[in-house]
């Protein structure tokens, strides 16, 4: 039988009291919500800490979708099924509810958070690449309610490595809301609910019948999830047509960085990365004409 290494439980009940807990027990100690990734990592002894801090009861606090005209403001300990099931989530950004949908069965989705998600900081977590496609920037308290925002592209900093200190919460996830804007997220995977073989995002804003900007986020294919500021670039200012997005594709190809592993040949997910990306940018466009 796989069990973890013996740890510590400890059970904080507001932000500043995990913080504290955090401050005092350092690196020794890891924060834990819903604990899917986690947990089977700490049977396999891949992660081994003498304290867990169980932070659920911060849902109350940390658990919520608030849209605003500019931007829509999400607390880290928003459950997957509430981002599945949020109407004003939906209706602003597709793509989550896309995500959602293939994110692994409804026991983890009832208990799974957003944070928990991103601070895994797994290169197939499907999250990660929304985010990354929709701009995110993610709101980081440490002692003394000091915070700091930082960008997705700067919040992972490698594999299952992120930007949070050892006294640190991620406690919002904010997302800039544009008017014309379409999304849409694609994913191949072995067996339902699995971890992506390779998946895409994909958000395309239209003016006029032109692209005015777009952004596309790939994972599973390098060793973080992936925004192509070229792909952004080429798209800007020109119709949508099926050989733009073709060319899109060409791109997402050449700029990912997959290995060979039991999920496929790099070949596969360089394939997989073109095709994925041209399915969710054709998504989304027709999203954002309607």
């Amino acid at each position: 039988m796989q069990v973890p290494a013996p740890f510590e439980y400890e059970r904080a009940t507001t932000v500043d009291q995990a913080i504290g807990l955090l401050e005092r027990l350092g690196s020794t100690a890891r924060l834990v919500a819903g604990g899917h990734s986690l947990l089977p990592m700490m049977k396999l002894r891949l992660a081994n800490f003498d304290y867990l801090i169980d932070i659920n009861d911060l849902h109350a606090e940390l658990g919520y979708i608030r849209p605003g005209p500019d931007e829509m403001r999400i607390g880290a300990l928003t459950r997957h099924r509430e981002l599945l099931e949020s109407a004003e989530l939906a209706a602003a950004f597709p793509i989550f509810a896309d995500a959602e949908r293939v994110i692994a069965d409804p026991v983890v989705r009832n208990r799974g958070t957003l944070g928990g998600s991103l601070c895994q900081a797994d290169p197939s977590e499907d999250l990660s690449a929304v985010c990354t496609t929709l701009d995110a920037s993610c709101v980081i308290r440490g002692p003394g309610g000091a915070e700091r925002i930082v960008s997705m592209e700067d919040f992972h900093v490698g594999p299952y490595e992120t930007a949070v200190g050892d006294a640190e919460i991620l406690v919002e996830i904010r997302l800039p809301v544009r008017s014309g804007g379409g999304s849409a997220y694609e994913k191949v995977e072995r067996r339902a609910g699995d971890w992506a073989v390779v998946s895409a995002g994909a958000a395309v804003w239209l003016d006029g019948g032109a692209i005015v900007d777009a952004r596309v986020g790939l994972a599973a294919v390098g060793p973080n999830t992936t925004g192509i500021p070229e792909i952004s670039a080429a798209l800007r200012g020109c119709e949508p047509t099926e050989s733009l997005f073709e060319q899109a594709g060409a791109i997402a190809a050449r700029s990912c960085d997959p290995v060979t592993d039991q999920r496929g040949s790099a070949d596969y997910k360089r394939h997989l990365a073109a095709e994925l990306s041209k399915r969710a940018l054709r998504r989304a466009v027709e999203r954002a004409r309607s």
